[in-house]
């Protein structure tokens, strides 16, 4: 569920994103001609007072990024690429810091709460973006400053974006500028499925055969794996068996409250109180009562995909763009065996995310706001700068195919892991290896993207953060272990499960929840 608001990452996002294709590139001529280009570009640089649009940038400025993921290898090399540039078109520097995925969650808040010296953070629905935005550690973007700094991202963004991406009706965030659809497929050994003689993939019960014939004749291999444990508080195939199955979407990850998306009057259920996840515990119990993933699965600290590469692990789950990208990853690495995707929801309700996804925001304090902006206009709108901060240097890193896709370059791992599509756009280009099965998945979903009137609607917790943290320690000592099936009695596990739910305040969390939908959907008629 985590990278439906959060990593994720969905399709065309991650068919440009560098954080899980290692981004492609050209060849030597090509990137000895980037290079050149850009140092006659800041020879000729911004000695003047103004840039074209008539801004004031005589003095120069640097720009710091706060991004999130791992420090790539060869940033210092692309970033100083890109400040060549950079200082040529506004008169400024970048310098990136980067919070590693390990702690990332841990880390972000402490930065505003220090009020560390950064200009831009990366931010997103499931990054922080509403409780920055409440606490005030985003600056307020008003049109006036977006016309005048950022005239290209004014003029390319779809009105209907600026307003998804309002807090109260203030704007803090510069959204990305794609299109993503944010549900979740599983990678699977397609090899085993045939060896073993099973039926296509294509629902729970088909996906439940699978996993149970690896977990019964493969020694040596887990048939599912789980991401590495960072206080994300649901089972890895919940989005995908108790929402997507189910036409449902949480309101927030943080707290097990839900609503169903054909339901006009938005009435909020507590998921872990119904009969589908009763079911749905039963169905974890037979899993793991068949070995289908380790019993240390909560606290594994191992790259799942790294463990699919190498043969140890023969299924997880993630949105339909990291899948995808893992799969190009395998052909193009030469795996010795097939994968694929399976879809286990294809006839029910797709959800498209938000412009919230995934965008840039002005740290509060910043001293450099203007040139702020206007870096982030460069990073949406110029060519040039989105390829090179996109997919880094062409010929090293990607190999520009035409003027819309690309292909890995040499050292295309040298430059990935990640947040640069907080700028995602449509200069985005898509991997000329992209693979075709995905694309397919991809094309029916968009004919099933279903709108419903809380679909910009965004929680303010900041009346019950107290119940809020406390139900999530809740959700962490006994929700876990009960969908992995670490509990003997499921019946007592789900009563003991809501009794502490109650006792941590879900009440008061789901009245004030129900009051804010209630005055969402009255203020829409």
């Amino acid at each position: 569920m985590k990278t439906k608001k959060s990593a994720a990452l969905a399709l065309t996002t991650v068919l440009a994103m560098s954080t899980f294709l290692a981004a492609c590139g050209g060849n030597n001529n090509a990137a000895e001609q980037n290079n050149t280009s850009s140092e006659t570009t800041t020879n000729q640089a911004a000695e003047g007072t103004t840039n074209a649009g008539g801004v004031d940038t005589s003095k120069e400025v640097k720009i710091k990024m706060l991004l999130v993921g791992g420090k790539p290898a060869d940033y210092d090399q692309v970033f100083g690429e890109l400040n060549k540039l950079v200082k040529a078109k506004i008169n400024a520097t970048v310098e990136a810091e980067f919070l590693d995925w390990a702690d990332w969650n841990q880390k972000y808040p402490l930065k505003f709460a220090a009020n560390e010296d950064f200009d831009i953070a990366y931010t997103a629905n499931w990054a922080f973006y509403n409780d920055q935005a409440l606490k005030g550690g985003f600056l307020e973007l008003t049109d006036d400053m977006l016309k005048t700094y950022m005239p290209k991202t004014w003029e390319a963004m779809p009105t209907v974006s600026w307003g998804q991406a309002k807090v109260n009706g203030k704007l803090f965030m510069v959204p990305n500028n794609n299109i993503e659809v944010t549900d979740k497929t599983v990678l699977i050994r397609e090899d085993l499925r045939k060896k073993y003689n099973l039926e296509p993939v294509t629902s729970p019960e088909t996906y439940a055969a699978y996993l149970k014939a690896v977990a019964a004749n493969e020694k040596g291999i887990n048939a599912f794996g789980a991401k590495p444990a960072d206080g994300w508080k649901w089972h890895e195939l919940d989005q995908i068996l108790l929402e997507q199955q189910n036409d449902w979407n949480l309101v927030d990850y943080n707290i097990p409250l839900a609503y169903k998306l054909d339901d006009a009057t938005g009435k909020v259920f507590n998921v872990y109180d119904t009969p589908e996840f009763t079911s749905l515990i039963t169905y974890y119990k037979d899993l793991s009562d068949s070995s289908a993933w380790s019993r240390n699965v909560v606290s594994n600290k191992n790259d799942v995909w790294q463990d699919i590469k190498a043969g140890k692990t023969a299924s997880y789950a993630q949105n339909l763009g990291t899948v995808a990208a893992n799969l190009t990853e395998a052909r193009r690495d030469g795996v010795s065996f097939e994968l694929a995707i399976a879809d286990l929801t294809p006839d029910k309700k797709k959800i498209s995310a938000i412009s919230t996804q995934n965008g840039l925001a002005i740290h509060a304090s910043s001293k450099n706001v203007e040139r702020s902006l206007m870096l982030i206009d460069l990073l949406q709108n110029d060519k040039e700068i989105h390829d090179l901060t996109m997919y880094g240097i062409a010929g090293t890193h990607y190999n520009a195919e035409g003027d819309d896709k690309f292909s890995a370059g040499p050292s295309a791992a040298n430059y990935t892991g990640f947040s640069n599509w907080g700028w995602n756009s449509t200069l985005n280009r898509t991997d000329v290896s992209y693979p075709a099965e995905a694309q397919s998945i991809f094309d029916a979903w968009v004919g099933k993207v279903y709108h419903f009137p809380l679909e910009t609607f965004v929680f303010d917790d900041s009346k019950v953060k107290n119940e809020v943290a406390n139900i999530g320690n809740v959700m962490l000592r006994y929700a876990i272990p009960l969908e992995y099936g670490l509990v003997k009695d499921l019946a007592k596990g789900q009563a003991d499960l809501n009794a502490q739910l109650k006792s941590a305040g879900i009440e008061k969390v789901q009245t004030e929840l129900q009051s804010q939908i209630d005055a969402f959907l009255a203020a829409q008629k």
